[in-house]
């Protein structure tokens, strides 16, 4: 559809519309139009006031992210704010919608600023690591202060439009549609009857005392210094006070485009992009979902209460279903109490959670899940009993209804098999704690029918998680990617380092914790009773590093037990190195015959990168997953990989293909099996071609 800004000249007035759907995005050719029209405004003698509206479900949500670091068509998108910002006919922005990014700084070049309720406000910049670069950080501290306009830049969060209004973002928050409200005032302010505030008001405001003051206080507060943008946006908000307007506006413009340039606002833009790529499935554009309104929960544990809860948020109706009372009043309490903090937090009303409870049935037998559209099943991560809980499923739940399973690594088709539909089975791989994680790894089994995979994406959308599709193999996307990680962990170990040493290095190159730290956390028995069940299959001939399996085996369960690879004193939280570790490790050493070499921190955080890029790249040669954005989403969104790298298969283009293929043709000398190369990195770098452009 062609980007058109039409404009409709009338008793004064000049209507601008704005027209690009979906969000009215300020690409280049929207741009062009709208500056366009504004000449012709500005050039019609008989127009005296301008009103700036936009068409469909939203004012601008922000600017074209993918024209980032690349030269913008003319105008750029400062240079239409400052034609606003100059005209010499006053401006109205009728405001709906989502008004962020460069939306809100278009909106702020206006001269009055008119909001719907229910439209939100906001500058998330940062969030994509850079800083509003058309006149955000100038603007907005003149118009509601220092400290304010740096809360909402900082935070990235959006504002509703009653909030704006207190601050003095938007004048007025109208009724009956704000391009309505917008012309009643250009009317009336040319029949005499209303004044439009002037811009030197503003700066008549100012307290420098108080805005030096919010700026000191911001830069106190810094967090990530691996993250610049905020830093630069202090910088432009004590320029905008400090420096003439017309250099203050340059100061903004190179602060943004040196941002632009890093590695970590690429990464960041690479994120955002991801999880809108991730939502496309060309093969189901014209597949209607099935209806989901009342769904089944087998297993009340964490997981299941998790899902239970997220489900209700949604409107479903839910009946939780666990093996005996006790085990079903330990589930319903779960749930209770995911409310409870919900409605203590403010995130939750207390009518709000009684009409979920509502909806919320308890039984002891699957039977109760006759009527379900969608049953999905949480119980323990053990093929034989999820393949019997299918298999009455099977027998239970009416025609049409879909079966899920929440496992982590076992075979969907297996599980599907154990029915007599394995087309109305499917994977839902959610993640601890559901509540804040949201990521959904969506398995698609060899048979899964594509009506349910579009179900499984709307559920996702419903509920408010990113579903990422994956394909059948042990662990999916995420837990197989995490499987080579600990693996090349677990071979430094063996080599030399201590568990200590690899935590550190992870937690230095990004991740909130290390290895582990996160082991220690999920309990070290979950991971050994997985190399139990593939023991059977392992080839002998592999390197086994049984370090953890030794822990195992003397009781070091992790933090629940006190101790894992790191000792919990009276079950504290954060765990303390212990010598006894270390001495378990040395001994495993020398019954392998290993001489302990000094590994350095650089060399963990290479290897590891290297064996989850090589995974990965295993990853979509097998088909397990569609793209390698899906394999970054995934690692970044449930498995803490630093965003600002961007994920596994991004950080390997940042690293270089080249590069990487030959620490990876290195580590093979070592072990070949693990380490070989997947074929798609000579093919990639033969053809001069990244990982990235495999993403469309």
């Amino acid at each position: 559809m062609t980007e058109e800004a039409g404009i409709a000249i009338g008793d004064g007035i000049a209507t601008i519309t704005l027209d690009n759907p979906p969000v009215n995005a300020l690409g280049a050719g929207l741009r062009g139009a709208l500056m366009t029209a504004l000449g012709a405004a500005l050039h019609d003698p008989g127009v005296q006031v301008i009103v700036l509206t936009a068409a469909g479900r939203t004012w601008p949500a922000g600017a074209d992210i993918r024209e980032f670091g690349r030269s913008p068509g003319a105008p750029s998108l400062p240079e239409l704010c400052q034609a606003v910002a100059g005209s010499a006919k006053p401006v109205i922005a009728a405001l709906h919608g989502m008004v962020l990014g460069g939306g809100l700084e278009l909106a702020l070049a206006a001269r009055v600023r008119l909001a719907e309720p229910g439209t939100e406000l906001g500058l998330p910049e940062v969030t994509l690591g850079i800083l509003p670069g058309a006149g955000g950080t100038q603007r907005l501290p003149r118009l509601i202060g220092a400290k304010r306009a740096l809360g909402l830049m900082l935070s990235g969060l959006p504002i509703g439009a009653a909030r704006a209004e207190e601050l003095g973002l938007v004048d007025a928050v109208t009724e009956g549609g704000s391009a309505a409200a917008a012309e009643r005032l250009a009317r009336a302010y040319l029949a005499g009857e209303a004044e439009l505030p002037e811009v030197e008001e503003q700066r008549r405001r100012v307290d420098p005392r108080a805005w030096l003051l919010a700026v000191a206080a911001a830069r106190s507060g810094l967090g990530d210094p691996q993250l610049p943008a905020p830093g630069r946006i202090i910088d432009c908000v004590e320029a905008a006070l400090l420096l003439p307007e017309d250099e203050g506006f340059a100061f903004e413009r190179a602060a943004f485009e040196d941002l632009v340039a890093t590695s970590e606002a690429a990464a960041l833009r690479h994120a955002f992009l991801a999880e809108r790529r991730a939502a496309k499935q060309p093969d189901l554009a014209h597949v209607k979902p099935r209806e989901i309104h009342n769904v089944g929960v087998v297993g009340g544990g964490l997981m299941g209460a998790g899902i239970a809860t997220a489900l209700l948020g949604a409107g479903c109706s839910v009946t939780l279903v666990e093996r005996d009372g006790e085990a079903l009043a330990a589930g319903l309490a779960r749930v209770a109490t995911h409310h409870e903090r919900a409605v203590a937090k403010g995130r939750l009303s207390p009518e709000a959670r009684e009409a979920e409870w509502a909806r919320l049935a308890g039984a002891t037998g699957l039977a109760a899940l006759a009527g379900s559209d969608l049953v999905i099943e949480a119980a323990y991560e053990d093929e034989a009993v999820k393949a019997g809980i299918f298999a009455e499923l099977d027998r239970v739940a009416r025609p049409g209804a879909i079966l899920a399973t929440n496992t982590s690594y076992l075979d969907v088709n297996r599980i599907a098999a154990a029915t007599a539909r394995p087309g109305d089975v499917i994977g839902l791989h959610f993640f601890l704690p559901v509540q804040a994680m949201r990521l959904v790894e969506v398995v698609v089994g060899a048979e899964t029918a594509p009506d349910v995979i579009a179900s499984a994406f709307a559920l996702a959308r419903r509920i408010g998680k990113v579903a990422v599709r994956a394909g059948v193999c042990d662990g999916f996307i995420g837990n197989r990617i995490l499987t080579a990680y600990r693996t090349a962990a677990d071979f430094l170990l063996e080599d030399g380092a201590s568990p200590y040493e690899i935590d550190r290095a992870m937690v230095a190159w990004g991740f909130p914790a290390g290895p582990y730290q996160v082991l220690d956390m999920a309990g070290l028995d979950i991971s050994w009773a997985r190399r139990r069940r593939l023991a059977a299959t392992r080839d002998p001939a592999r390197r086994y590093v049984a370090i953890g399996d030794r822990l195992c085996e003397a009781g070091r369960l992790g933090r629940k037990a006190g101790k894992g690879y790191y000792l919990y004193p009276e079950r504290a939280w954060q765990g303390v190195e212990d010598p006894d570790v270390l001495a378990l490790i040395a001994a495993e050493r020398e019954a392998r015959g290993i001489v302990a070499r000094e590994v350095t921190a650089a060399e963990i955080q290479d290897r590891v990168l290297a064996a989850m890029a090589n995974e990965g790249a295993r990853i979509l040669e097998e088909g397990i997953a569609a793209r390698p954005s899906d394999i970054d989403l995934v690692m970044l969104l449930g498995y803490g990989f630093p965003r600002w790298r961007g994920g596994p298969m991004l950080a390997a283009d940042q690293a270089g293909l080249l590069a990487l293929r030959k620490r990876l043709v290195d580590y093979a000398r070592e072990e070949e099996a693990f380490w070989r190369p997947a074929a798609l990195w000579e093919e990639l770098i033969k053809n001069g071609r990244k990982f990235a452009d495999l993403n469309d």
